[in-house]
């Protein structure tokens, strides 16, 4: 089991002068592409800083890279899949590590393949080759939706690709589809030149999946020693969505000044295919961002359990905590 640690620069700051700021280093999912805009422009536009936080911001190599990281305090804040987060927490039940904000109401968790090599429906997978990075997100949750769609994963080749080459091997024909985020994927192959009409995206949720997508996690240790500073940095997160929504060219152009050869139109593409499909669903429309609906989540542990045994009884209260989102109308985001 991991040990309780807390990040020693962040007792540091929390012992200071109350003026200081508090230092919160974020681990992102993944690369610094269009849906990662809102947290980049929260920092160039002052928003962390007007929650008296220092907020530094660090990529990640898949959606469940970032658990590690905050569970064992080297990151007090991430950005991770819940469901890879709830099967952590199983695994390791002291780990100190928790969802407090959901951001993908709608996972992007797709099996994206090309319509000219067969793949337009979850039964055309069978017999042919499924590209999947072992630490993706979507591949993690394709047990669930197999299971849902009645598939014969032994007629399904899966060929293990790495993230740097699983667009590029799905554009070269070497694979038929792979397992990704549907705004990753789809956008890439258009990059690499495959037409969007040979595009096929089959998104889980759209096929009886019902999981939760991306939270922001924090570690309990550094939460509970300053619980403001986690309210502060979770009203800035959802300040930075709704400014993103609002002029997304604004938050593009501070997404770009850390990663300058990304193609400005491409993100701003696939940071609105995330604002629509993920994030600005009906739920948070009439609920706000943030928050979880406990019938769905428990429905969603239940549709966990037929793919994955859990060591201990399941509780979603061990999964998710709400107390340190913000009051007031900050949440709802239009």
């Amino acid at each position: 089991m991991l040990k309780h640690i807390v990040l020693a620069g962040a007792v540091a700051t929390a012992a200071s002068a109350a003026s200081a700021q508090t230092e919160m280093p974020f681990a992102l999912d993944w690369k610094f592409e269009g849906p990662a805009a809102p947290y980049t422009h929260a920092v160039d536009a002052g928003l962390f800083e007007a929650q008296g936080l220092s907020v530094s911001i660090t990529e990640g190599a898949g959606s469940l890279d970032a658990i590690p990281k905050v569970a064992t305090g080297a990151f007090p804040v991430g950005f991770a899949d819940i469901n890879s987060v709830m099967r952590f927490l199983d695994q390791n039940p002291d780990a100190p590590v928790m969802p407090v904000m959901m951001v993908y109401d709608k996972p992007p968790f797709a099996v994206v393949g090309r319509i000219s090599q067969g793949v337009s429906e979850p039964a055309d997978l069978e017999g042919r080759t499924l590209g999947a990075p072992p630490p993706d997100g979507a591949w993690a949750q394709f047990p669930i939706f197999a299971a849902e769609n009645d598939l014969d994963v032994d007629a399904i080749t899966v060929e293990p690709v790495g993230f740097p080459t699983r667009e590029p091997v799905l554009a070269q024909g070497e694979v038929d589809a792979v397992t990704g985020f549907s705004f990753s994927s789809t956008l890439n192959l258009i990059r690499l030149g495959v037409p969007e009409e040979d595009i096929s995206v089959i998104l889980m949720a759209d096929y009886g999946v019902d999981l939760y997508g991306n939270a922001i996690i924090v570690n309990t240790d550094f939460a509970e020693a300053n619980p403001e500073a986690v309210t502060g940095f979770l009203t800035a997160i959802a300040q930075g969505w709704q400014q993103a929504i609002d002029n997304p060219d604004a938050a593009i152009e501070a997404l770009l000044k850390r990663n300058p050869a990304a193609d400005a139109d491409l993100e701003k593409r696939r940071l609105q295919l995330a604002i629509d499909a993920n994030v600005m669903t009906e739920y948070v429309g009439e609920n706000g961002m943030g928050n979880i609906d406990p019938e769905r989540f428990a429905a969603a542990i239940e549709q966990t359990k037929t793919v994955y045994e859990f060591q201990n009884e399941p509780d979603a209260a061990k999964f998710f905590d709400d107390s340190y989102l913000p009051a007031g109308d900050v949440l709802m985001l239009k």
